[in-house]
């Protein structure tokens, strides 16, 4: 497993971030997942991507504390979906390509770039969303 992670900046993480949830800009749902230490709540803006009728998140920035949350407790709620509650299960390296580049595929070039820093589908965890 790696251990690669680029650090969002902060007007990505004050600003950017907050203008997403409130809007869905780029396409993006607020999702939500409990932190692992404390126990409370974590809302990030994620755009799932649909392939074949299952939903996945993708991580393009690798190791996150949103993945490691994930991993701790997998249960998550997308809060515009048509259904909220999802139970994610982490997809193996070797399975994720697809699944990348249809992400790839609709992605900004900002999240372009990122992908271009970490190359490796390794480098990006993905999780299929399963209703709960």
């Amino acid at each position: 497993m790696t251990n690669r992670y680029i650090k969002p900046s902060w007007f990505f993480v004050k600003i950017f971030n907050r203008i997403a949830l409130a809007t869905g800009a780029v396409r993006s749902e607020p999702m939500t997942v409990i932190k692992r230490s404390s126990r409370l709540p974590q809302t990030i803006p994620m755009t799932p991507v649909d392939i074949d009728g299952v939903k996945y998140v993708v991580s393009v920035r690798g190791e996150t504390e949103w993945v490691k949350n994930v991993r701790a407790n997998p249960h998550v709620k997308l809060i515009k979906a048509d259904r909220t509650d999802y139970v994610a299960t982490e997809v193996p390296v070797e399975a994720r390509k697809p699944i990348l580049q249809a992400y790839k595929a609709t992605a900004s070039k900002a999240t372009a770039r990122l992908f271009r820093q970490l190359p490796d589908d390794a480098d990006h965890p993905v999780f299929a969303l399963t209703p709960a």
